[in-house]
């Protein structure tokens, strides 16, 4: 089904049409989000709260870009508002009992290839993770790209550049990890 048809539908007051956009991009969304805000908890409250956001603003919405672009946006901006609300104390406890988490239900071969590619994304900066999230895991053009996170495309694609390097420098200086194969993603 043409989401465009379906924005257009709940526009005009259809509301079971809304429920339509939620199931196309809940799963897609909450992932973005668990990676930002690294806790299920907290991605599954962003969750309902951006979709709430969407639906609300709804009308806002103009089709010059492409309805997942503009729900990105939201669900971008909603986590760095969640993360700029936080407290340090709050962010170290969640973090904290995630990874207590994850080393407890990982002890296989998985559990290794999350260590490295964490590893290897730790002394990321958040705009960075942001441009690697959305370009690598999501696949968005640096044209989507550019109107979720408010920037030129061609700044993007050039910040993206220096940031396979520093992972591909990253990855050469501990000696080669199996994560490696994002700095040589496109």
């Amino acid at each position: 089904m043409d989401i465009e048809f379906v924005v257009n539908r709940v526009k005009s007051g259809d509301k079971q049409a809304y429920a339509i956009l939620i199931r196309k991009f809940e799963k897609k969304i909450y992932t973005y989000c668990y990676c930002i805000l690294k806790s299920r908890e907290e991605a599954e409250d962003a969750l309902q709260e951006i979709f709430i956001k969407a639906y609300q603003d709804i009308d806002r919405y103009e089709e010059r870009v492409t309805f997942s672009a503009w729900l990105y946006k939201i669900a971008y901006h909603h986590c760095l508002d969640q993360i700029r609300k936080q407290s340090r104390w709050q962010r170290l406890v969640s973090l904290y009992q995630e990874q207590q988490t994850l080393f407890y239900d990982n002890y296989n071969k998985q559990a290794g290839i999350e260590q490295a590619i964490h590893e290897l994304l730790m002394p990321l900066n958040r705009e960075e993770k942001n441009i690697l999230l959305l370009k690598v895991v999501e696949q968005y053009s640096f044209e989507e790209i550019g109107q979720i996170m408010d920037c030129k495309s061609a700044t993007l694609r050039k910040k993206y550049e220096r940031l396979r390097k520093k992972l591909h420098q990253q990855k050469m200086y501990k000696g080669g990890v199996a994560s490696g194969e994002i700095a040589k993603s496109n």
